[in-house]
């Protein structure tokens, strides 16, 4: 593969080239295309996912499954698995409520941005033979699809990505305690959403899949400017969840603003850890393989 050739699939990987592709499954298969495409090119070629349908031998295995044109590439005993087969359930929860419409400087909405992931996310997964299935909320649950491993289900979770749009305030927290009880056989649940909830009340919701034996990714999506905070000039601020409006000088308050950001990503952050949780924060201008690499390393870490 040339160095071109290479180039051209790894555009796909930056947000403001995928804004402009209107089909959900074209950006999934661009999205993991140029992800996998930058596998064989990076430090982290040790991934695999070039023999995503297969599995390694096991004891019992027939021989005759053994896919020797594998052996002769890796030089390890892999068989070929079954259309039943499926090696993990994966749920993939979004955040709809209305402050994940929020965008600045003409980028895609945090909620855009976790619905690209999520399409990509979910195409690879399938690929890689899991089970996934998609929950949408808001202030309750309003799209819930259990796992399932086939591509046409694929599709209907590509089209659900696309109708989604961003609904009433958020219920973060009671959300994901009502997903935690709708998931009877444990599996690896990844979250999407900017946490602009109470963070006590989110953290207990997250040890409630940790309870019930789930592995769990938290992705906290933000704009960049509410990292930043780097608006400038006069400004009015309108809370999209509560229409209440505030006037004010943003260079004047932009250092304590960071400060209590920071304090409040850091604040996850530990949380998370300290609970077993995979946490990765992300912006509306990540490339979308940052989220990717960390679905692989953890799914690679769960067998």
């Amino acid at each position: 593969m040339t160095a071109e050739t290479l180039q051209d699939y790894r555009k796909y990987l930056k947000p403001d080239v995928v804004a402009k592709l209107a089909n959900m499954e074209l950006v999934a298969r661009l999205v993991v295309e140029g992800f996998i495409t930058g596998l064989h090119k990076s430090p982290y070629h040790g991934f695999s996912v070039e023999f995503a349908e297969h599995r390694q031998y096991m004891p019992g295995d027939e021989i005759r499954h053994i896919d020797w044109k594998i052996y002769g590439k890796t030089d390890r005993y892999y068989i070929k698995q079954f259309e039943e087969e499926t090696n993990l359930k994966s749920y993939l929860v979004v955040d709809a409520s209305r402050s994940m419409a929020f965008s600045s400087d003409g980028r895609m909405t945090k909620l855009e941005y976790a619905a690209f992931v999520c399409a990509a996310l979910a195409q690879l997964m399938v690929q890689q033979r899991d089970a996934v299935g998609l929950t949408i909320y808001d202030e309750n649950i309003r799209t819930y699809m259990p796992p399932h491993a086939t591509k046409s289900y694929l599709k209907e979770i590509f089209r659900q990505l696309e109708l989604t749009t961003a609904g009433n305030k958020t219920g973060t927290a009671n959300s994901l305690h009502t997903i935690a009880e709708r998931i009877k056989r444990r599996g690896l649940v990844i979250i999407l959403s900017d946490l602009f909830d109470k963070p006590a009340e989110i953290m207990a919701a997250l040890r409630h899949f940790r309870h019930k034996k789930n592995e769990v990714i938290v992705m906290q999506i933000l704009d960049p400017m509410e990292r930043s905070f780097a608006f400038g000039h006069d400004a009015i601020f309108k809370d999209l969840e509560t229409a209440e409006e505030l006037t004010t000088q943003p260079w004047h308050i932009q250092k304590a603003y960071q400060e209590e950001m920071q304090k409040f990503l850091a604040s996850y952050k530990k949380e998370c850890r300290e609970h077993n949780i995979d946490y990765v924060l992300l912006d509306t201008a990540t490339p979308f393989d940052v989220a990717l690499f960390e679905y692989l390393h953890k799914r690679q870490r769960i067998g």
